[in-house]
């Protein structure tokens, strides 16, 4: 009887699944027990053929050659990490291999590494499906006891290949169009053009924003004061200042009564379960982290430390046959700094598990983000480790605390027939609060928190001892942070303005919970938008690329259509042939639209990839290491391939070591283009500041490793 060959997504998850599975003697790229040899990818094995790898005519970047679109659309193995390649498609071809097991990540881009390389190695052995939530050593096994087939799981594949596909074409085919008619680089994609268009929309609203003054006047008692309000519009703000000096003056020293006074109680049930995008929305807001390095700590905290289940998911709900785990996970919570906290929720024999935390209909792929039945040893972790894995603790913990229940006292006095409001909030319950009561950022966005107040009777007579009056201005729309643009590309709907799309629109945002922070991110290397503090703002390139384009390539609505695509593929209910057709007539549309040039916008060509067609000769720094074709040049913020055009991707950003305190200069990159490895190469510490030694070392794509010697 043969082996069975298990393919993990990354060397680190193949050796924990090959721990579980006894798989000990050391191979070429593998670990081999007796059923199972485990191998492994490194990410991504297979993409999909280079323009010029269909005909040579696409080798030179022509406007009379577009659209590409390849009748079959083709893979072969990356050639940087093609040696892994090799391993695993001799391992899959093997005659002493019976079987495969797919053990990539679970999910979409999972599924695609896995197939893709499947495909690439023409492997015809049929292959099982491992899916767990979970890197512990007992969710691997229970995931080996529920082995499912590998045909369970065609639909996603489709969708995961349906997104791969229309991503080169609409990227290929509208990059080479605008960079062509513009004479400038111009990246341009299926999910990153309308990502752009949310960011510079907002801040044309804030540039055409005129901010105008108003006043606000307030008047004094003896223990409360009140603020003027209009009794018909309820509206506070007076845009004459005359009339609200004539106001302050009119009510100062006069006796007036409390004419109202109402107590609402009100409550706030606990949020749901974190998903990827609300755990980087809220990590965005307290610990100021790009949505990139928190998937890339939530990552580390699943895949590395165990701890947590896994990330990529759109869910905030878990799955009835979880209720025996989530029982056991809250025990293993049972340490400082949670102690009291679970001391609580154990208290009641019975855990209250409603809609809110309970719901098959709302678990897909994943459940939401929780902690592990493992004992958390808190010590191993980073700084960074931990405030990720406290927020996901403190979220599941709440779920199972009662509500947050206030009173809102309004109380109105009347001074002269003119209306003052005084507000206060008196706390019933703590209730999930509880685990948040030091979280200054909480109390500071409670808007209706005030002074105490002072108990009042209807019809008491109160004297206004002073009055003042406030000086304010109408407020710009704030600009993107990376919070808020999670939520709105999640949320792709609410810029549509058709009720029944909005709807339709729902479960299609931009991108998905495993690719937004990648998007924003290239936005930035592109040089489409930029970080100020926590605030992103579009450059004037990326302003520009949005007046060019067509509505329907910047518009949220047609990604947010695509994605839905994508989700129906998935669930087996479209087609993937249908979205294909569609995207084909997407792609003729967008060099049809290209042919019209706006001549009154001009690219700066400064941040171009082109060589300067004034110099007679431009310095070269040597020989490409990816293509080895073209030479290495420089630009304004990065040395780059000559044969950029055909699809060279060599790059070496200038700043990309700033953290390091090295400036990859002229002669750092001579150096490191002829030797690779630079040895006592000086630098600071990240966190610290402190003086350090590094060795550097440039891959085949031009970017710099750094290592501590």
């Amino acid at each position: 009887m043969g082996k069975i060959l298990v393919i993990s997504e990354k060397p680190s998850v193949g050796r924990d699944i090959a721990n579980v599975l006894g798989c000990k003697t050391r191979g070429d790229g593998c670990l081999v027990g007796a059923k199972y040899i485990v191998t492994w990818a490194v990410g991504h094995l297979v993409t999909l053929w280079e323009p010029e790898e269909y005909n040579s005519i696409y080798k030179k970047w022509r406007f009379d050659t577009l659209p590409i679109i390849p009748e079959i659309m083709k893979i072969k193995p990356i050639s940087t990490t093609k040696k892994q390649f090799d391993i695993i498609k001799k391992l899959m071809n093997d005659n002493n291999i019976e079987s495969l097991i797919c053990a990539t990540d679970a999910g979409r881009e999972g599924e695609l590494i896995f197939r893709y390389t499947y495909e690439a190695a023409e492997c015809k052995k049929p292959f099982s499906r491992l899916w767990i939530s979970s890197m512990t050593d007992e969710a691997i096994k229970e995931g080996f006891s529920a082995i499912k087939s590998g045909k369970e799981y065609d639909n996603l594949y489709y969708s995961a290949k349906s997104r791969s596909e229309a991503d080169w074409l609409v990227g290929m085919n509208a990059s080479r169009a605008y960079t062509l008619k513009y004479n400038v680089l111009l990246s341009v994609g299926r999910v990153q053009t309308p990502t752009l268009a949310i960011i510079v929309n907002r801040q044309k609203e804030i540039d055409d924003f005129k901010p105008k003054d108003y006043w606000e006047v307030v008047s004094k008692y003896e223990d409360f004061k009140g603020t003027w309000f209009n009794k018909e519009t309820k509206e506070s703000k007076i845009m004459d200042k005359k009339n609200a000096d004539e106001l302050a003056t009119k009510i100062l020293g006069q006796t007036g009564k409390v004419v109202s006074i109402e107590n609402k109680k009100k409550k706030q049930i606990p949020p749901l379960l974190y998903d990827l995008t609300e755990l980087q929305r809220d990590c965005n807001k307290k610990f100021g982290f790009s949505a990139q390095k928190t998937l890339d700590l939530v990552q580390s905290l699943y895949e590395k430390r165990k701890m947590v289940t896994y990330p990529r998911t759109d869910s905030r709900y878990l799955s009835h046959d979880m209720v025996g785990k989530i029982k056991k996970t809250i025990g293993k919570l049972n340490i400082e700094p949670y102690t009291k906290y679970v001391g609580e929720i154990l208290k009641n024999q019975k855990l209250t598990m409603g809609k809110r935390i309970i719901d098959d209909s709302k678990v897909t792929d994943h459940h939401a983000i929780i902690p592990t039945d493992v004992k958390p040893n808190l010590n191993t972790l980073t700084k960074d480790e931990l405030k990720v894995y406290d927020a996901i603790v403190k979220r599941f913990i709440c779920v199972f605390y009662p509500n947050y229940e206030y009173t809102i006292t309004k109380i109105v006095t009347e001074v002269m027939d003119e209306h003052f409001l005084t507000q206060g909030k008196t706390i019933l319950k703590l209730g999930w609060m509880e685990l948040y009561k030091q979280d200054k950022k909480d109390k500071e966005e409670d808007s209706e928190e005030s002074d105490e107040l002072p108990k009042l009777k209807k019809n008491e007579s109160v004297k206004v001892t002073d009055s003042e009056i406030k000086a304010k201005k109408t407020k710009a729309p704030s600009s993107y942070t990376e919070a808020s643009l999670l939520s709105a590309m999640e949320n792709a709907g609410r810029f549509v303005e058709d009720e029944e799309l909005k709807e339709q629109l729902k479960d299609g945002g931009l991108g998905t919970p495993a690719t937004r922070a990648a998007i924003i991110e290239r936005l930035i290397q592109v040089g489409y938008i930029e970080r100020k503090g926590k605030s992103l703002h579009p450059t004037d390139k990326g302003m520009k690329l949005i007046e060019i384009v067509p509505y329907e390539l910047r518009s949220p609505e047609t990604t947010g259509k695509w994605e839905k695509g994508l989700s129906s593929i998935a669930k087996g209910k479209m087609g993937s042939e249908r979205f294909m057709q569609s995207i084909k007539r997407y792609v003729r549309y967008i060099i049809q639209e290209a042919v019209k040039v706006n001549r009154s916008i001009i690219f700066e060509n400064n941040n171009s990839k082109f060589p300067d067609k004034n110099k007679k000769l431009q310095e070269s720094f040597g020989e490409c290491p990816l293509c080895k074709r073209g030479k290495v040049y420089e630009n304004t913020k990065a040395f780059y391939c000559s044969e950029w055009k055909g699809g060279c991707k060599f790059t070496t950003w200038k700043d990309s070591l700033k953290n390091y305190g090295i400036q990859i200069d002229k002669e750092l990159e001579k150096k490191l283009l002829k030797e690779r490895t630079l040895y006592n190469v000086f630098g600071v510490e990240p966190k610290s500041g402190e003086k350090t030694v590094y060795t550097l070392k440039m891959n085949n794509y031009g970017a710099v490793i750094v290592k501590v010697q």
